[in-house]
């Protein structure tokens, strides 16, 4: 009888889904089709890591019966389901190969497993992490139709106290913009603190209505989201053709409310944090910053140190010519590389030393590439290996002056992942969609992270700049591919 393996941490999350999730002793195998559902929806294949049991490490045995359903008197269950769904997806009859079949089954049930334990926190809902991952890329963002109307904002200002006329009007590429004068100048204090009601009354449900002082007196721009079905999309070609200045490593990150670029120095950052729920489009946001780069600098002026614990995200570079090394995906693989990196750090120090020379920049033309370090995932780091944070909490450090920077991205922003040493040291943060206020306030120091609308749109706080909200590009897996085989036959990002 066919049968497939899971380890003690498969075991662990299952009974986390189980208890904390769906708050049930239900069975077992609602998880694991879950899981499997989640893994399919990704676009490559599970490696065959997932083969194996770690010894002293299986947690428990499933039969094809019990996962298929066909032990549940519902007839044949989806075992025909189940078997065409993996053959179409990897291109073989495994209606005549039952083992590669229980194989590959194994492979992506325990992948999804392994996506639960990284992404999901089982303090948060776990329905509405299944929402984020399966639907938010069709849903529309939770708005209103009548906040396109000017007199509906009128007539929710007037509803909640507020006298005001609206002056102007400009549909951005996801909110319309307001310029609103208010009646009295103490009503900017009063507006801003009773912005959640006004969301409210605008029936906006989660998003939220962002306000900020428009220049003139008592006037202020109300920026109102409007309904998924009614944005304009910007990609890749917003990227392509956008000309990044010399010096430095410009990134693009998106468009501002009123659909100008946005873009940023990482070396004025000098360290960034990336930090967004399930389904915010934090990975798209890492993928905008890394194509920025590979269009526009040479492996001569930047090279990479990528560490992937997930395996899947960042695969695609895995042959551009900026590698400073092969992207790292184990734990203890990733200490090692940035203990490597410190000792690099420490040969810079010097060579800056010899040189009389303040900072990077002061060597001139003849100095050595500047290195990114990006960590897809900080939080499955840190569960891979804990030991990973004292070396990035040394580079956060010491690491400007020697022309390393960091970009670190995780889907969990909390005390336990973003400590007050990595916090400190790292200025410059990216928070896209979070699930709570509190969680806002950990990336950006204030709230209003919480209100955005998912799928690229965040809040940029970089050093010396205020707060500035931006709609990252729509960028697809293919554009990707596109421009890092362009990138690699050429040789050069120049």
């Amino acid at each position: 009888m066919a049968k497939i393996y899971t380890s003690q941490a498969d075991e662990d999350t299952i009974t986390a889904v189980l208890r904390r999730g769906f708050r049930s002793s239900g069975p077992k195998w609602t998880v694991l089709r879950l899981a499997l559902a989640l893994s399919l929806k990704q676009a490559d294949d599970p490696d065959a890591s997932f083969d194996q049991i770690e010894q002293g490490g299986r947690g428990s045995e499933y039969t094809l019966e019990i996962l298929t359903g066909s032990s549940q008197k519902e007839e044949a269950g989806f075992v025909d389901a189940f078997c065409a769904l993996l053959s179409v997806r990897h291109g073989v009859d495994l209606f005549a190969n039952e083992a590669l079949y229980t194989r590959w089954l194994q492979r992506h049930i325990r992948r999804g497993l392994k996506e639960i334990q990284t992404t999901w926190r089982d303090s948060h809902d776990f329905h509405e992490f299944l929402f984020q991952e399966f639907f938010s890329q069709t849903a529309d963002a939770p708005a209103s139709e009548r906040t396109q109307n000017s007199d509906s904002l009128l007539s929710a200002l007037s509803e909640l106290g507020f006298q005001s006329e609206i002056l102007t009007q400009f549909e951005g590429p996801r909110v319309t913009r307001h310029t609103v004068r208010l009646a009295e100048a103490d009503d900017f204090g009063k507006l801003e603190r009773r912005l959640d009601d006004l969301a409210f009354t605008l029936g906006l449900k989660d998003a939220g209505v962002f306000m900020a002082a428009a220049g003139a007196p008592k006037t202020v721009w109300l920026d109102v989201p409007r309904p998924a079905a009614a944005w304009k999309s910007h990609g890749i070609e917003v990227l392509t053709a956008w000309k990044a200045p010399a010096g430095g490593l410009p990134v693009l990150l998106g468009l501002d409310v009123v659909g100008e670029p946005v873009a940023r120095d990482l070396v004025s950052a000098p360290h960034l944090l990336v930090a967004g729920t399930t389904g915010s489009g934090k990975s798209v946001c890492l993928h905008g910053m890394l194509l920025s780069l590979l269009q526009s600098r040479s492996p001569q002026q930047v090279q990479w140190l990528l560490i992937d614990p997930k395996r899947v995200e960042l695969a695609a570079y895995a042959q551009v010519p900026h590698l400073y090394a092969p992207i790292v995906t184990e734990g203890p693989d990733a200490v090692r590389a940035l203990q490597g990196l410190v000792k690099e750090m420490d040969r810079r120090e010097k060579l800056l030393a010899a040189r009389s020379a303040r900072d990077w920049d002061g060597l001139g033309v003849d100095a050595p590439p500047r290195l990114l370090v990006v960590v897809e995932e900080l939080a499955a780091l840190l569960a891979q290996a804990q030991e990973a944070e004292a070396p990035l909490v040394m580079l956060a450090q010491k690491a400007r002056a020697t022309g390393i920077h960091l970009i670190l991205a995780t889907q969990r922003p909390d005390s336990a992942t973003f400590s007050g040493l990595l916090r400190s040291n790292i200025p410059s943060r990216i928070a896209l969609t979070v699930q709570k206020s509190a969680e806002s306030k950990i990336v950006l120091d204030e709230t209003g992270a919480e209100r955005l609308l998912g799928r690229g749109d965040m809040l940029v706080k970089w050093t010396g700049s205020a707060v500035q909200r931006a709609h990252g590009l729509h960028i697809q897996n293919n554009d990707v591919s596109a421009l890092v085989q362009r990138v690699t036959r050429k040789g050069t990002g120049t």
